[in-house]
């Protein structure tokens, strides 16, 4: 079925402010977000066209989100990319990983629940965050040993080693080569991307609604689930 020329324009005007802002919500664009969320036609052709941008559009509560899939790195990040942003300048694998553990361990200390929501905390400082991520690796270390990790390809035992080998400073320092650092740019990524708040002046971790909604809507569905909890239990890659 052929699409009128206005629908073709509010399709692109749509996918082009997603491109812009990564999200649309009702309150912010009320008749943009009406014309998505109201007429499947303009729906389809959006979805059409985040899907030869090798996006996913996705509406989750009142926003509609623009989520590049895990190998757009033209939208998303490489994995060379995230590693200059969170690791030292002489980062290696070991420090790329074991900043992906670390946000994995925010993830769970914040979502844990199994309500109606999966948010089981308004907050968490800064150092709470710094002793869970040292107890989860020394846990996986004592739970999985050098030959299981190589079936599992989780090197608890390289993550812990690149953790241990970061000094620890707590006069506030920023450096990546410090353990209160790494977390800091971390925190600062994830605050760039929309998904946490971190007030410094109190070391302050905040989830923000965006996170939130993706977190239900998304990553803690029953078909991901399973495999998280194959993760955190050291059983899959």
């Amino acid at each position: 079925m052929a699409y009128e020329m206005e629908e073709i324009r509010l399709g692109q005007e749509i996918f082009y402010y997603l491109l812009k802002h990564h999200e649309l919500s009702e309150e912010d664009h009320e008749a943009l977000y009406r014309a998505y969320a109201q007429q499947e036609r303009i729906q389809n052709l959006v979805k059409s066209q985040g899907e030869m941008a090798e996006c996913d559009i996705e509406r989750y509560g009142n926003v509609i989100y623009l989520i590049p899939k895990e190998d757009n790195t033209f939208l998303g990040f490489s994995k060379a990319g995230l590693k200059q942003s969170l690791c030292k300048s002489t980062g290696t694998d070991r420090d790329y990983y074991l900043s992906q553990f670390v946000i994995l361990t925010l993830l769970v200390e914040f979502y844990d629940g199994h309500g109606a929501t999966s948010k089981t905390r308004d907050y968490m400082r800064a150092g709470e965050l710094l002793n869970c991520i040292s107890e989860r690796l020394k846990e996986g270390c004592g739970r999985v040993g050098q030959e299981d990790e190589e079936k599992a390809g989780i090197a608890f035992s390289d993550m812990a080693e690149a953790y241990e080998a970061l000094k620890s400073d707590e006069k506030g320092t920023r450096a990546k080569t410090t353990k209160e650092g790494f977390l800091y740019h971390i925190l600062h990524f994830l605050q760039k991307q929309g998904l946490v708040e971190y007030v410094e002046a109190d070391e302050m971790i905040k989830t923000t609604k965006k996170l939130d909604n993706f977190m239900d809507w998304n990553l803690l569905n029953q078909n991901q689930f399973q495999r998280i909890k194959r993760v955190l239990e050291g059983r899959d890659e």
